[in-house]
C-alpha cells in the first residue's frame, strides 16, 4: 500500500500555507521594528539586539556572491517546496513549511532590501551572547523547521520498519 502525502489532506495543506505566511509575516515584521527603531551598536546581555546586514548566507558565508547566495536561496525553496508536498508525515510538513516560510523570508531580504534587486542584505537582529553569529526569526524557523522535519521522518521510517518486521 502506497503512503498518501500529508498535504493531500485540506486541513494539513491550509495548516502548512499558515505556517509558512506566519512564518514569513512575524520575520518581515520584526525586521521592519528593529530597522524602524534603529539599536545602537553596542548592547549587551545574554541575549540582545543588535543590527547586522548580512550579504552572505548562514555565518556570513558567500558574502560578496549575491547571486550565488539567491540561487542556493531558490534551490533551498524549491527543495522543501518539493519534499513538502511529497512527505507523508503531517509533523514533517508542517516544519518543513516553517523552513519554507524563513527561506522566503531571508529572500525576501535580498530581492528587496538595499543595494538593490538580489544584491540585497539580510537583516539579522538577535545576538545570543553564546553564539558566533547574529540572526532572526527566519533563521530560527529554518534550523528548527529542518530538525523538526527530520527527527519526524526518521520516526515516520522507524515505525514502518517496526510494522513490517510486525508483519512479517
Amino acid at each position: 500500500m502506497m503512503a498518501v502525502p500529508a498535504v493531500k489532506s485540506a486541513p494539513v495543506r491550509w495548516a502548512a500555507g499558515a505556517v509558512a505566511a506566519l512564518v514569513l509575516t512575524g520575520d518581515q515584521v520584526s525586521k521592519s521594528l528593529v530597522l524602524a527603531a534603529h539599536p545602537g551598536p553596542v548592547s549587551s546581555g545574554p541575549v540582545s539586539v543588535r543590527l547586522v546586514r548580512n550579504t552572505g548566507a548562514s555565518f556570513g558565508l558567500g558574502a560578496g556572491h549575491p547571486a550565488l547566495i539567491v540561487l542556493a536561496a531558490v534551490v533551498i525553496i524549491a527543495l522543501a517546496a518539493v519534499v513538502l508536498t511529497r512527505t507523508t508525515s503531517r509533523t514533517a510538513a508542517l516544519c518543513l513549511a516553517a523552513v519554507l516560510g524563513g527561506a522566503l523570508g531571508n529572500l525576501a531580504d535580498r530581492i528587496f532590501r538595499a543595494p538593490g534587486l538580489g544584491r540585497g542584505a539580510v537583516v539579522d537582529w538577535i545576538h545570543v551572547a553564546w553564539y558566533p553569529a547574529t540572526f532572526n526569526l527566519a533563521d530560527v524557523a529554518i534550523r528548527a523547521g529542518a530538525i523538526g522535519a527530520a527527527l519526524a521522518m526518521l520516526g515516520a521510517q522507524a515505525r514502518l520498519r517496526r510494522r513490517g518486521a510486525a508483519v512479517s
